[in-house]
């Protein structure tokens, strides 16, 4: 069978070999099988029962991989309200009580959020600099409960520079993209 066009495969957990459709937009990027296989791999012991956020949700591929592994809670953030509501169906044809939708600019919703998160994954446009500004906003306004992950993704030859309470643990390439995973051990002083 082809795989339809603006459709993937979630890749584990209980919707595993599940079809999701995401909205047709230029901006969307989907996070391949492989690279998304690999980020739940380094999280497998920390994404059951985890209170997740998924900002730039664009395909949802991160916040449904990560609802299907166990995650408790996820909160799936775009502007877009066409990406919103092809979500929002995602949602329903998955039957995924667990994951909120939020059509919303992420920086709007970081700066609104009242409760912290286990995992934060970070996927904004490249042609931006939305990592630069969210991730300090992450910490200081203590959205990221410890030792919380967050997963960024940037062009490769991007050099990024995050608050001094975030460690890099793992780090990878594929293709024209760099994909990180950050650790927050400590609580934020």
């Amino acid at each position: 069978m082809v795989p339809k066009r603006n459709s993937l495969r979630i890749v584990g957990g209980v919707w595993r070999s599940r079809r999701i459709q995401f909205a047709d937009n230029p901006d969307i990027r989907p996070t391949p099988d492989r690279v998304r296989e690999t980020l739940f791999n380094w999280l497998a012991d920390k994404i059951e029962g985890a209170r997740c956020l998924d900002l730039f949700a664009g395909s949802g591929a991160l916040g449904f991989e990560a609802a299907s592994r166990g995650a408790a809670h996820v909160t799936q953030v775009d502007r877009n309200a066409s990406v919103a509501a092809m979500l929002e169906l995602q949602k329903q044809a998955l039957q995924a009580r667990q994951v909120d939708i939020v059509c919303q600019d992420a920086l709007d919703y970081v700066q609104q959020a009242r409760e912290p998160f286990d995992i934060v994954f970070l996927d904004p446009p490249f042609a931006t600099d939305l990592d630069r500004q969210i991730l300090p906003a992450l910490v200081t306004r203590r959205l990221l409960r410890p030792p919380a992950r967050v997963y960024v993704e940037s062009p490769v030859d991007r050099i990024l520079e995050f608050p001094g309470s975030l460690d890099c643990i793992r780090e990878k390439t594929a293709g024209q993209v760099r994909y990180q995973l950050y650790a927050l051990e400590d609580e934020i002083v």
